[in-house]
C-alpha cells in the first residue's frame, strides 16, 4: 500500500510541474521569430477558437501571450511559428515587467477575431495586392465585397475594411495614358460604366462617390478602414471633389469643370488638405499628395522609420507599429508616400522618410472609427509593374513591412485593459 502511494505522490508531483510549466505560450516576434507572418494568422486562428490573446506591446518585438492549449502548440508547429511554453510564474513576471510605469511596454487583450472584407472588383485585374496576399500567406480569412455589396448595404457586417487598389474619381487608375488600347482597361471601363447605369448613376464618378461616402459613415459608425497605394489620396480626392466634375472627357465624355480646383472642399477628406489635382489623362498621377514625381531618393538609400510612441498612453499607433525593426526599406506604387505639407494637424504621422519630407504611414480617427493610409504598393518589391508577378511571401516570412499591414488586421480585436494571469 506505501508503495502505491508513494507513486501516486510522484505522479501528482509529475502532473502538477507538468501543468505548472505549461502554463502559457509566448509567440517571440523579435529576431527569434522564425516567421513573424504567420505568427498573426496564429493569434488570428486562436481569437476564431474562442481563447484570448494578450498582445505585449513593445515586448520582444509585439509578441503574443496565450493560454496554453495544445492545439494552438500544434498548430504553431504545423505553420512554422516559433514559440515557448512558461509557466504561469514567468507570464506574471512578464506582465509585471511590462506594468511598470518606467517601462514603455503594455499589454493588451484580443478578444475577438475581427470579421474582415476587402473591397476589391470580382475580376481578377493585373495587378496584386499586398494586403490579400498577407492575409491568404497568414491564412486570416477575408471576404470579398464590391460595389453591389456596398450599395445593397452588406458593409455593416464587417469590423475591417482594406481597399483593394481603387480609384474612387472615376478616372480608371489613370491608367489610360499606358494601358487604354489593353484588353484589361478596355474591359474595366465597360464593365464599370454598365454597373453604374444599372444603379443609376450617370457616371462612374458619381458611382464611386456614393460608395467613397458609404465607406465614410462605415467609419464614422465604429469601422476600421485600411488602404494602401491609390485607394488612399484617389479616396480622399474624391470626398473633396463631391459634387464637382475633376474627370476629363476620356473617362466620363465631356469635359472636366474649368474651376474644379477652387471648389474642392478639404474639409471632407480624411486626411489630407489643399492639394492640387492632376487633371492631365496622360499623367499616371492624381494629385500632389502623392511624391513619386518628385521625391529624388536612391533605391539603396529608400527607407523610413516608425515613430516610438507611448504604449501605455499612445495605444493604437503604438499596436500599428509594432515590429522588430524600426527602420523599414522604402517601396514605390502609383501613391508611394504623402507630401507632409498636406496632411491635416488632426493626423498622426507613424511612418516617415524625414530627409525627403515625405509620409509613409499614417493614421487617424473619425467619429467613432479609425483609418490607416499606407503608401506604396508591396513592402518586399520595390518597383512593382503592371502584370508583374505575385510577391512570394514564402521568402520573406519575417517582412518588417508586411508586418505593419498585419497589426491594423489584430487592431479591431485589441481591448485596451490592464490584464492579469
Amino acid at each position: 500500500m506505501m508503495k502505491f502511494f508513494k507513486i501516486g505522490l510522484i505522479f501528482c508531483f509529475v502532473f502538477t510541474v507538468k501543468f505548472s510549466f505549461a502554463g502559457y505560450l509566448l509567440i517571440p516576434m523579435d529576431d527569434d521569430q522564425k516567421n513573424h507572418l504567420k505568427a498573426y494568422g496564429i493569434a488570428y486562428w486562436t481569437l476564431q477558437n474562442g481563447v484570448e490573446v494578450q498582445w505585449l506591446l513593445n515586448y520582444k518585438g509585439g509578441s503574443f501571450l496565450i493560454k496554453y492549449v495544445q492545439d494552438i502548440e500544434q498548430e504553431c508547429v504545423v505553420r512554422g511559428v516559433s514559440y515557448e511554453i512558461i509557466a504561469d510564474v514567468q507570464a506574471q513576471s512578464i506582465l509585471n515587467e511590462i506594468a511598470q510605469p518606467e517601462v514603455n511596454m503594455d499589454a493588451v487583450k484580443l478578444e475577438k477575431a475581427p470579421k474582415i472584407a476587402v473591397y476589391t472588383p470580382y475580376d481578377r485585374r493585373p495587378w496584386d495586392d499586398a494586403v490579400t496576399l498577407v492575409m491568404t500567406y497568414a491564412e486570416i480569412p477575408y471576404d470579398k465585397i464590391y460595389d453591389p455589396d456596398i450599395i445593397e448595404g452588406k458593409l455593416s457586417n464587417y469590423d475591417w475594411l482594406h481597399l483593394h487598389h481603387e480609384d474612387f474619381t472615376g478616372q480608371y487608375g489613370k491608367f489610360y495614358g499606358a494601358y487604354r488600347f489593353a484588353a484589361w482597361y478596355i474591359d474595366q471601363q465597360k464593365q464599370m460604366e454598365e454597373m453604374a447605369q444599372k444603379f443609376g448613376f450617370s457616371k462612374v464618378s458619381h458611382l464611386k462617390l456614393f460608395v467613397a461616402k458609404t465607406i465614410k459613415d462605415y467609419v464614422a459608425n465604429g469601422g476600421f478602414l485600411f488602404t494602401m497605394c491609390s485607394g488612399t489620396d484617389s479616396y480622399d480626392i474624391a470626398m473633396a471633389a463631391d459634387g464637382v466634375d475633376i474627370c476629363e472627357s476620356q473617362f466620363d465624355g465631356d469635359p472636366s469643370d474649368p474651376d474644379a480646383q477652387k471648389k474642392l472642399d478639404y474639409s471632407k477628406t480624411l486626411s489630407f488638405k489643399d492639394f492640387t489635382l492632376i487633371k492631365d489623362p496622360y499623367r499616371y498621377e492624381f494629385s500632389n499628395i502623392d511624391v513619386t514625381d518628385t521625391r529624388k531618393v536612391r533605391k539603396e538609400e529608400d527607407y523610413f522609420t516608425l515613430f516610438d510612441f507611448s504604449a501605455k498612453w499612445d495605444p493604437v499607433p503604438t499596436m500599428l507599429c509594432q515590429s522588430h525593426r524600426n527602420m523599414l526599406k522604402g517601396f514605390m506604387g502609383q501613391t508611394t508616400a504623402f507630401n507632409k505639407d498636406l496632411i491635416k494637424a488632426s493626423v498622426i504621422v507613424m511612418g516617415e522618410n524625414k530627409s525627403a519630407h515625405e509620409a509613409k504611414y499614417i493614421h487617424g480617427e473619425f467619429a467613432k472609427g479609425t483609418w490607416t493610409f499606407y503608401g506604396g504598393h508591396d513592402p518586399e518589391d520595390y518597383q512593382h509593374l503592371v502584370g508583374d508577378p505575385a510577391t512570394d511571401l514564402n521568402l520573406h516570412p519575417n517582412s518588417p513591412g508586411y508586418r505593419l499591414i498585419l497589426n491594423n488586421i489584430l487592431f479591431p480585436a485589441a481591448k485596451k485593459k490592464k490584464l492579469k494571469t
